[in-house]
């Protein structure tokens, strides 16, 4: 990876040197447990270490000029920031103007021009040669640790970060291709043996510990409660799980996430079902192909997620903004056919900041500039989105009968995991089943039904479909789309069918 020799070689001589060295970081899980991964390793390897990760609501994503306060404070030599800092170049500047070295570590986009660090570790700058592209914050920094500790003639522990670097990966939604595949597919394994307190403690508060861990596992369980700390309280609860060896201080902390995750949830559906509201009643998703709505009640560090459910419900970009203080600071999510970080990077001069990637993105600019912002999106999506991008489609790998439902299959099928961006979960169509029984509403939000066909019967469970539930009746001839999912009950485990689509039959 270009740079990782200037990297490893700046990195080891502040260690033989005595230098004090900071960790910058990002409040999401990726920045999170890039922090965590890089502080251990660095003190395994005799490193003076500290870190910083800034607040989500007061100061923002990124490296900015006001954080040389933080670092001059702790009289840094060496700043390496993790999961940001490819747009940070007057940070850079300005740290060198006062003779201290920047190493950055990131994932993003460069912008037009390049930070004058150090070393720069980037998959996604101009020229990289490397062959993984599209490795998550977690993954940069792996290689890193890889590289030190090659150099260090110490890489026997370096499989213990897996495990981290599989959460990281799931919960920022890279591509699970290539390397990536490889690490979480390991990482995932490694989560059925866990040592550290913290982690150890997770799992058991998502009743993950004597279980299988899947990707979905990572990405609706122990992403969720990590990510909670920095949405509405602080990352560094998170960090501090994972830096603790005290078991009940890790109970402690676990328990505190399960109840932000909960905070989280209550808020993030009062917001949606506000926004869904206005897009029904102004007829919003017939008039524009990107919805952009915003509101001073609305909680800056969760518009996001409510962005990517808005986004799933009307397959179109989605902008969430929250208002404070005369400024707009927004998140969006965005389908495949239009790049949110390129929609921003045509409108750059509006923001006050901004950054993300092809369909996730975040940005901040004043409020009087919100109309000239949905002016320029809107515009932009007109000459590059058409009315066929915007119709929700399902691409079937297969017809699947039920009876060819069996353990032997769940084995094979479990080979094609871990599921997600770049290898998708396979969707499997089944023509000419039966409603077989009656439907039960979940928690209002989601439906529970049994389907038969051709003499065989299964469960299926349709997540966030609860308006089906009035649609469908016990014997109702169906052809359902589905994707096969596994449950653990009492240390039994089952398949079920989690259903996409469903229509009657003809």
């Amino acid at each position: 990876m270009s740079g990782m020799r200037q990297a490893v070689n700046r990195i080891r001589r502040a260690i033989a040197g005595g230098e004090n060295i900071l960790i910058f970081g990002d409040y999401d899980v990726d920045g999170v447990l890039s922090v965590v991964m890089l502080l251990k390793a660095l003190r395994a390897l005799g490193a003076k270490v500290d870190h910083y990760i800034p607040g989500r609501l007061d100061e923002g994503y990124g490296l900015k000029e006001s954080h040389l306060e933080v670092v001059t404070g702790k009289k840094t030599n060496l700043v390496i920031s993790v999961d940001c800092g490819i747009k940070a170049i007057e940070f850079v500047r300005r740290a060198g103007e006062k003779n201290i070295d920047v190493v950055i570590t990131d994932h993003h986009l460069p912008g037009r021009d390049m930070p004058q660090a150090a070393a720069v570790l980037d998959p996604m700058q101009a020229g990289e040669t490397y062959p993984y592209k599209n490795l998550a914050g977690v993954g940069v920094v792996f290689k890193l640790i890889q590289a030190l500790f090659q150099e260090n003639g110490a890489s026997r522990g370096l499989s213990h970060y897996l495990k981290l670097v599989a959460i990281g990966t799931i919960s920022d939604v890279a591509e699970l291709r290539g390397e990536n595949r490889l690490m979480v597919k390991s990482g995932l394994r490694g989560l059925k043996d866990v040592s550290n307190a913290g982690l150890r403690s997770l799992l058991e508060a998502c009743g993950l510990r004597d279980g299988r861990v899947s990707e979905g596992d990572v990405g609706f369980r122990l992403g969720p409660r990590l990510n909670a700390a920095g949405r509405l309280e602080s990352a560094e609860l998170a960090v501090r799980l994972f830096l603790t060896e005290s078991p009940s201080e890790a109970t402690s902390i676990a328990r505190r996430l399960d109840e932000l995750n909960v905070r989280r949830q209550r808020t993030e559906n009062k917001i949606f079902n506000e926004a869904l509201d206005r897009v029904q009643a102004g007829d919003l998703s017939r008039s524009y192909k990107v919805l952009i709505l915003g509101s001073d009640s609305w909680h800056r560090g969760v518009v996001g997620i409510v962005a990517s459910k808005l986004k799933d419900r009307f397959h179109r970009p989605v902008i969430l903004f929250s208002y404070s203080d005369g400024l707009a600071f927004g998140s969006g999510r965005s389908i495949r056919e239009f790049s949110l970080i390129e929609c921003l990077d045509s409108c750059s001069p509006l923001f006050l900041n901004y950054g993300g990637h092809k369909l996730a993105a975040g940005c901040s600019l004043p409020l009087d500039r919100m109309d000239d912002f949905k002016s320029a999106v809107n515009s932009r999506a007109d000459s590059l989105l058409s009315d066929d991008d915007l119709r929700r489609k399902i691409s079937i790998d297969s017809e699947f009968g039920l009876d060819e439902l069996d353990g032997s299959l769940m084995e094979f099928y479990r080979l094609l995991s871990p599921f997600g961006v770049g290898n998708p979960t396979p969707l499997f169509l089944a023509t000419g089943a039966a409603v077989d029984g009656p439907i039960r509403r979940m928690k209002e939000k989601h439906i529970k039904f049994r389907v038969r066909q051709a003499g065989r019967s299964g469960e299926a469970i349709g997540w966030d479909c609860g308006e089906w539930a009035g649609e469908l009746r016990p014997g109702d001839g169906v052809d359902i789309v589905f994707t096969l999912q596994t449950s653990t009950y009492l240390g039994e485990e089952s398949v079920y069918l989690s259903v996409q689509d469903v229509r009657r039959s003809v």
